[in-house]
């Protein structure tokens, strides 16, 4: 039933007005993968700094300042890192713009010559390669925009670098701050807060992993068991280590 239900939301979709209406949309771009990751990532390095605190024996005073660090710290050089990679793609595509624009200016046939190529290599030949070529090469735009994403295999459009880099930093602060609560609300013995802690970061892994899901159009229940799995495994890494250190240190 659910699936015949599918099948005539997609119909109703591809209905010659709904086509030209999603067509006519301007392109936006979601930040959902973006939150994802800042979440997945905000919440396995602040339960990592915690539960390696904890491991290696400070009181929770020192735990608090180690996570509050991590969170801000940590959360920021993800989020410029995000920065610098989006507009750093966003600078390539301008790039291969100028040139492309610089080659159709100079050599015009060899640029037609390309499409007439790129065409004849999807099958098309004849009146119907030669009607294409005219039509892409009428227009400098579509003729630019058609050489940067069939020949150089670039996206012309992609997300805002500012909003990336927010919604990055907002996730990871908001879900990292998730394993810290439990300290914040504690007094000095951190043993009473640890295992509140683990269950809070479980169930926000277990939460973002089911998002995830959702956004990759995957079982939702699976990947939420492989990021609690994945978050759960560097806690436990982080206390050991810490337990280990302590021991050898003598701390």
């Amino acid at each position: 039933m659910n699936e015949r239900l599918d099948l005539d939301t997609i119909k109703d979709e591809h209905t010659l007005e709904a086509i030209r209406a999603r067509l006519d949309k301007d392109l936006t771009h979601s930040y959902l993968g973006d939150a994802v990751l800042g979440a997945i990532d905000g919440c396995v390095t602040t339960l990592a700094v915690v539960a390696g605190a904890v491991g290696g024996g400070f009181s929770n005073v020192v735990v608090i300042v180690l996570g509050v660090a991590n969170l801000l710290a940590d959360g920021f050089s993800m989020a410029v890192s995000n920065y610098q990679n989006i507009k750093s793609q966003r600078e390539l595509v301008e790039k291969a713009r100028r040139e492309e624009e610089y080659e159709i200016k100079h050599i015009p046939e060899g640029e037609r010559e390309e499409i007439r190529e790129i065409y004849r290599r999807k099958g098309f030949e004849g009146e119907v390669l030669e009607s294409i070529v005219n039509v892409i090469t009428s227009d400098r735009k579509l003729w630019v925009d058609t050489m940067l994403t069939e020949e150089l295999g670039l996206a012309l459009e992609g997300p805002h670098p500012m909003r990336a880099a927010l919604t990055t930093f907002g996730a990871f602060a908001l879900f990292g701050l998730v394993p810290l609560l439990p300290f914040l609300f504690a007094g000095p013995d951190v043993s009473y807060s640890i295992v509140p802690s683990a269950i809070a970061a479980a169930a926000a892994f277990f939460g973002i992993g089911m998002l995830k899901g959702f956004v990759l159009g995957i079982s939702r229940i699976k990947s939420g068991l492989e990021t609690l799995f994945t978050g759960g495994a560097a806690g436990i890494l982080a206390y050991a280590i810490g337990v280990v250190l302590r021991n050898v240190f003598g701390v």
